[in-house]
């Protein structure tokens, strides 16, 4: 910081932000392999669980913790983050479910791969825990690729199985994708004989979705479904599988911790409340249904802490991407779910991938703390790797830094660029500016916007509203040449 502060006061602005980005390049690599060895990481004997749960299309100003204005009551995710840290300035890698996922899982910027199914021998958090005598398991969608799957029936290859957890029950992909069905482990448990209709087309009563647009409310794709294969169902399915899995741990000691990756598929559509939910918010079907999803995260949490296991577990709660949450929604219900940002799921501006992000850790992280530090998923391979005190194989996580400082209640900076990719732009922040650049496939869509620089000062300019490029030419023609890198 005292370099940077010399250079701030020293140096014209243009010099400074070359430099810092030269010195973030060379060091912070270094820094991330030498944190994650620290004397502030933990004995084997004290190693933690952790639960990691991934909503899926949540929105930054969803939950009241981070949007007192919000329409939708989440009290229980609201007590975690009274309990742990606030995150308000992390990042999902990708503005949608397969590559944020996969960035998660690998500590590598999706816009590094192709389709972000994760390729055998990858190594993931599940597969550098379960070679540290972690239990592994993931509940839930899974949504980043199957190597052999056979008409979705008998054993599939692939998967969780192959990418490190020692337990899989879930679904495939969104719940809006077909075929319909469940997986354990690495078989199917019922293949898809049957099929259904659209979703709106079968629907009624409270899944009542006029108004919504043709992605949005009660909706699913035709396909196969297995018989027994119920939408409104997985949600509970989720909570009750997840419960059985830390009934099961109660009596494991420190040196048997677990991982648990619960990645619940809503409130994704197709928007399901059960009837006891139905008007329960003031944000229509989307809010009853995260309404909802706030009441299993709290029958979670509860089992946990009832469990004696919440002193040495580490939880934290996001979401994968931004929500479907159109302009004409905000003016209906008064709701913004991307709070102050600009754009929602599928987009580069803040509102596709700036999520919330809670971390509850008793005695480890300070209760009812906020950090305001740049953070991305891909950071928890190296935090983890951090935590149990184990260095990651050389040439892995190449995007993963260490953030446990910054858990432990250090509000230095530790990430001064990241990448993320939307759906029109790949975007790249550096420091507090962030600069967007259209998509190559994209290039025919909008010719005049596809030629303008635009870059944003996010601490001044939170909606992205003021392009300031014209003011900032060379931090423009930086941020163009280390986006090529970083995506390298």
């Amino acid at each position: 910081m005292f370099i940077m502060q010399l250079f701030k006061h020293a140096l014209p602005v243009n010099l400074t932000w070359t430099l810092l980005v030269i010195i973030s390049l060379i060091f912070l690599p270094l820094a991330g392999e030498t944190l994650a060895q620290s004397p502030k990481s933990l004995k084997r004997n004290d190693r933690p669980n952790m639960l990691f749960i991934m909503l899926d299309d949540m929105g930054y100003g969803d939950l009241q913790c981070y949007n007192p204005q919000s329409k939708i009551s989440t009290p229980h995710i609201d007590r975690l983050a009274k309990g742990g840290m606030r995150f308000t300035d992390a990042h999902a890698p990708g503005a949608v479910c397969v590559p944020s996922r996969y960035g998660f899982l690998t500590g590598r910027y999706p816009s590094r791969q192709g389709k972000n199914h994760i390729a055998p021998g990858t190594l993931t958090i599940a597969s550098f825990l379960q070679q540290h005598s972690y239990r592994t398991a993931m509940i839930g969608k899974w949504h980043n690729g199957f190597e052999q799957v056979d008409g979705w029936q008998g054993k599939i290859s692939g998967g969780p199985y192959r990418c490190g957890f020692d337990y899989f029950f879930g679904i495939p992909h969104s719940l809006d994708i077909p075929p319909y069905l469940y997986i354990e482990n690495d078989r199917v448990v019922e293949p898809p004989t049957q099929t259904i209709e659209r979703g709106k087309q079968v629907t009624a009563g409270i899944y009542e979705t006029d108004g919504w647009t043709n992605i949005q409310g009660a909706f699913w794709r035709p396909g196969k479904i297995a018989p027994n294969f119920k939408h409104a169902q997985v949600l509970p399915q989720f909570t009750e599988r997840a419960i059985e899995f830390l009934a099961e741990q109660q009596g494991a000691t420190r040196d048997e911790p677990f991982f648990l990756y619960l990645a619940y598929a809503g409130p994704h559509t197709p928007w399901l409340p059960s009837p006891t939910y139905h008007n329960k918010s003031d944000a229509g079907l989307y809010g009853d249904f995260l309404t909802e999803i706030d009441q299993h995260v709290g029958k979670i949490i509860s089992t946990l802490d009832d469990s004696g296991l919440a002193e040495n577990t580490l939880v934290v709660l996001t979401s994968d991407n931004g929500p479907v949450w159109y302009p004409e929604n905000i003016s209906q219900y008064e709701h913004r779910s991307a709070g102050p940002l600009r754009g929602m799921k599928f987009d580069a501006w803040e509102g596709g991938h700036r999520m919330p992000f809670i971390a509850r850790w008793p005695s480890r992280i300070p209760a009812g703390s906020v950090c305001t530090q740049m953070i991305c998923f891909t950071d928890m391979l190296r935090t983890m790797a951090a935590i149990i005190d184990a260095p990651l194989p050389p040439g892995t996580g190449p995007d993963s830094l260490n953030v446990l400082p910054l858990l432990q209640g250090n509000n230095e900076p530790v990430r001064q660029h990241l990448v993320v990719s939307g759906r029109r732009f790949h975007s790249l922040r550096l420091g507090h500016f962030k600069y967007l650049e259209p998509r190559a496939a994209n290039q025919n869509q909008d010719a005049r916007q596809q030629q303008r620089s635009l870059l944003f000062d996010l601490q001044a300019d939170i909606a992205e509203t003021n392009n300031v490029a014209d003011h900032y030419p060379e931090i423009v023609k930086q941020a163009k040449s280390l986006l090529r890198q970083l995506q390298r």
